[in-house]
């Protein structure tokens, strides 16, 4: 299997991309300078929003990074649908004093114009959420030195991936934090999504292409898990919205293991797309509701969203956040990483039977310190 991937970063951790301000050019650099991979993320950005944030991270960092774009929605959801979900959320503007948004604000989030950047100003990798491009698109990317992940939620769908020709695909659990990145919104389908590890499996059999691993990863041992499994590297959000380079609010970070949010769903309330976040009276009182209308519901509470912010209302923001949000940890990015790396070394050298009361055992190799994790890439 190709390693051109794992070659642009030392340690298999992969920063996620989360749109709406959290990936900012500060948080990627640092987890880059730690020998991860850091991830800017172009969702709901403009083309020259995203242009100078990769300029300021150039400005940070020598080490190779990615940017992620969402892919254009193609599928109209039905007016009548989100007329009604507006007039449900009008005491919600009252309250917060603010207009719904125009849920026609646009369905493409600026993608022909971001790939025009991309391609004037090649970035070392790319990735997509919601779908997969055409493989002329990714043909572009790899001429100009650019490596191409696709988010895929079933075994189904990496297929689809691999066959468009993309360098690897993200294996997205159900745990995930943030939206969940199926190629189409189906809602016969809700409450259907895979756990991480199955799902790294299912797909680890299906395609020839290098996976890796998003879903409630917050700990070494999870990383060495995923290894184990059949993954390249680790993709984390949830654990990295906690630091301080992320752009968060403090708000939303403190809630990650504030008692007062016990668990979290996935809910179509804040977006008209399945995302997961931390349960709260927006979510419960307006989640069942919700249409299946993205972007369009995105729009509409945009500027609820930012009121409740503003107001340091955490029960009217959309608090995304993976299942394992509790093992959040505020450390400086770059010893998050070194944290993570030495809680896989250790996991990984008990897994190669190295560690106490596991003589004999013929596992993995390696794994030992920070250079030893060599024997789990594929």
């Amino acid at each position: 299997m190709s390693s051109a991937l794992t070659d642009l970063f030392p340690l298999p951790i992969v920063q996620a991309p989360m749109a709406g301000g959290v990936s900012v050019p500060q948080l990627a650099a640092a987890v880059s300078e730690a020998g991860g991979l850091g991830f800017l993320a172009a969702g709901y950005k403009t083309a020259d929003g995203m242009y100078q944030e990769i300029k300021q991270l150039r400005g940070l960092t020598g080490r190779p990074f990615g940017v992620n774009l969402f892919m254009p929605q193609t599928e109209h959801a039905e007016t009548g649908a989100v007329e009604v979900y507006a007039h449900q959320l009008a005491g919600e503007a009252a309250w917060y004093k603010t207009e719904l948004g125009d849920p026609d604000s646009g369905r493409d989030d600026g993608y022909e114009a971001k790939l025009a950047v991309l391609l004037d100003n090649p970035v070392a990798a790319a990735s997509f959420h919601f779908g997969v491009p055409g493989k002329d698109v990714l043909d572009s990317l790899r001429r100009a030195g650019t490596l191409t992940l696709v988010t895929a939620t079933t075994a189904e769908e990496a297929l689809a991936v691999e066959r468009a020709g993309a360098d690897a695909v993200i294996a997205q659990g159900v745990e995930a934090g943030g939206h969940q990145g199926t190629h189409r919104d189906v809602q016969d389908n809700e409450g259907a999504g895979i756990g991480l590890l199955s799902l790294v499996a299912q797909i680890r059999e299906t395609v020839g292409i290098p996976v890796v691993a998003a879903g409630g990863i917050m700990r070494g041992s999870q990383i060495a898990a995923v290894l184990a499994a059949g993954a390249s590297a680790a993709q984390l959000g949830t654990a990295f919205l906690a630091t301080p380079e992320s752009g968060a609010t403090d708000l939303h970070k403190r809630a990650l293991t504030d008692p007062l949010f016990i668990r979290t769903e996935l809910t179509r309330a804040f977006s008209g797309r399945p995302a997961r976040g931390l349960v709260n009276r927006f979510m419960r009182e307006h989640g069942p509701y919700a249409p299946a209308a993205y972007p369009e519901v995105h729009h509409l509470t945009s500027p609820l969203r930012k009121a409740a912010a503003k107001a340091g209302d955490a029960q009217g923001m959309a608090l995304w956040a993976g299942q394992g949000h509790r093992l959040a940890r505020p450390l400086p990015a770059g010893q998050l990483v070194e944290t993570l790396t030495a809680e896989l070394a250790a996991a990984s050298t008990a897994l190669s039977g190295k560690g106490e009361g596991h003589e004999g055992h013929e596992g993995h190799e390696g794994y030992e310190g920070y250079e030893g994790y060599e024997g789990g890439r594929r």
